[in-house]
């Protein structure tokens, strides 16, 4: 499929946020141009399903253009990136990145991803027919007026499940990580953001039970990503782990261990 409105605009407008396509993401008008990768045929599939079901949450893939780039809508509104907004610190905005993955779930379910190569898969204990977006950071949350209103950046989208998403999006959002690691007004919240999360998604008592393997899981199953990409060349991925990443990691990865019983607790 062949996106063609006649001449390109002449003006691309660099999108900040992100790692893996550092200054290679641009919005041309009402589009964003993103590199193709081996995996895009599953990520197309399932933008198209999101659309069918009348999901509003998400991008429409729209074709590629004259440089062989993906084509997808823009999305209006706010991605939560550094130096992060108060507003995108509170409580009320937390519960509505929760409602927004509840809605996306729901939105996929009925979509068969067995016809297609996904990227680098969840850890089988997770891993079911529903796939998830696996990469809710602060970045690939839109909001608008205070309410996450759309997911963004499905590169990493793959069969998972919601308990596998609810940990991933709590370690990002909470912030599950040591209080040193923590430098704005969420330090000292964590615990109780953790919480307030998983209520508002409405997981259900056996589905909170696996929640902090699931946290350790998610966490080793991203950096095992960067760190892959950092050895195999990848600048940004390189740079991004060089730069305090690793430390960073091995840091938050020994207070899961040692805060386990605290996580368990919080959400039981």
């Amino acid at each position: 499929m062949s996106c063609s409105t006649g001449a390109e605009p002449p003006q691309e407008q660099l999108l900040h946020g992100g790692t893996a396509n550092r200054g290679r993401v641009v919005r041309i008008g009402d589009t964003v141009r993103r590199p193709v990768r081996s995996t895009s045929p599953a990520t197309r599939a399932l933008l198209e399903h999101l659309a069918a079901v009348g999901f509003d949450g998400a991008p429409r893939y729209l074709g590629t253009d004259v440089q062989g780039r993906e084509v997808l809508t823009y999305v209006p509104g706010h991605a939560v990136t550094p130096p992060y907004p108060d507003w995108a610190l509170g409580e009320d905005a937390l519960r509505s990145v929760a409602d927004l993955l509840r809605a996306l779930h729901d939105a996929v379910e009925g979509f068969d991803p067995g016809a297609h190569v996904w990227p680098g898969p969840v850890p089988a204990r997770f891993r079911t027919p529903l796939v998830t977006h696996n990469d809710p950071n602060l970045d690939n949350v839109v909001f608008r007026g205070g309410r996450a209103v759309a997911l963004i950046d499905f590169d990493l989208a793959s069969p998972g499940s919601r308990v596998w998403e609810v940990a991933a999006a709590a370690r990002l959002w909470a912030p599950l990580r040591t209080e040193a690691d923590v430098d704005d007004r969420r330090r000292g919240l964590s615990l109780e953001r953790f919480r307030s999360l998983v209520d508002a998604y409405g997981l259900d008592p056996a589905e909170r039970a696996l929640l902090p393997e699931a946290v350790l899981a998610t966490h080793d199953w991203i950096y095992g990503l960067v760190s892959d990409e950092a050895r195999h060349g990848h600048e940004a991925f390189g740079e991004y782990w060089r730069d305090g990443a690793s430390d960073r990691a091995r840091r938050t990865r020994d207070w899961y261990l040692r805060a386990r019983d605290d996580l368990a607790a919080a959400v039981a």
